[in-house]
C-alpha cells in the first residue's frame, strides 16, 4: 500500500500522541517531585508527537502544531529562567489568545476555524458561527480554570488538573456531534471534530 493510499489512522491516535507530553508530565513529576525533569520530558514527548503525525499523518494538524509548538517555548523560558509558573502560565495564554482569535472572528465576520477544520467538515454558515462560540467558550473557560488552579493549588494537583482538561477536550469536542446533526447533509457522516486541545 503507497502512503497515498494509506488509511487514516483511528482517532485514539490522535489523542494518545495529543496527551502523552500532559501525561508525561505528570507522570514524571508524582514520581521525581522535580518540576524541571518533568519540563523537559514534557517538551520531549511534545516533539516526539510532532514527528509522530508528521510521519504517520503525513500531515502536522494546525492547533497541535500551535500547542506544541508553545509548549516549547514556555517549557524552554521555565527551565532557561527557572521559574515553574512560566510553564504552569501557557494553558492560560495560549487558551484566551486562541478563544479571542474565534471571538474576533465573529466580530470581523471571519471564520478562523473554519479554515482549521475546514477540510474535514462542509457545514453553512450558521454552524460554523455556532462552532466558533462553543470553542471560543471553552477555551477561555479553560484559561479561566487553568488560572484558577495554579494561582491555589499545589503543583502536583495542577498537573492532574490539566490531564483532566485534556478529557474534557475529547469530550467537548465528541458532544459537538449532537449539534452538528442538524446542519450535516450526508446520513452516517458525522464524526467528532478534533478537540480543541486545551493549551498543551
Amino acid at each position: 500500500m503507497t502512503a497515498a493510499m494509506r488509511p487514516p489512522p483511528p482517532p485514539w491516535f490522535r489523542h494518545l500522541i495529543n496527551g502523552a507530553p500532559t501525561v508525561g508530565l505528570l507522570v514524571v513529576l508524582l514520581v521525581t517531585r522535580d518540576f524541571r525533569k518533568a519540563a523537559w520530558v514534557m517538551m520531549a514527548l511534545s516533539l516526539a508527537a510532532l514527528a509522530a503525525g508528521l510521519v504517520i499523518e503525513r500531515r502536522i494538524a494546525p492547533i497541535p502544531a500551535f500547542s506544541g509548538g508553545m509548549a516549547l517555548i514556555f517549557g524552554g523560558l521555565t527551565l532557561l529562567l527557572h521559574r515553574n509558573d512560566i510553564l504552569q502560565m501557557k494553558m492560560t495564554i495560549v487558551d484566551a489568545a486562541l478563544g479571542a482569535i474565534l471571538f474576533g472572528g465573529l466580530v470581523l465576520k471571519k471564520n478562523p476555524l473554519k479554515h482549521l477544520m475546514g477540510e474535514a467538515f462542509t457545514l453553512p454558515e450558521e454552524a460554523w458561527r455556532g462552532l466558533m462560540l462553543r470553542y471560543g467558550l471553552f477555551w477561555w473557560g479553560c484559561a479561566a480554570a487553568n488560572e484558577v488552579v495554579r494561582r491555589t493549588q499545589p503543583t502536583v494537583v495542577w498537573a492532574e488538573f490539566r490531564v483532566a482538561a485534556f478529557v474534557a477536550a475529547i469530550l467537548f469536542g465528541a458532544a459537538q456531534v449532537f449539534f452538528l446533526r442538524k446542519y450535516w447533509t450526508e446520513p452516517g457522516a458525522v464524526e467528532a471534530p478534533e478537540p480543541p486541545e486545551p493549551g498543551f
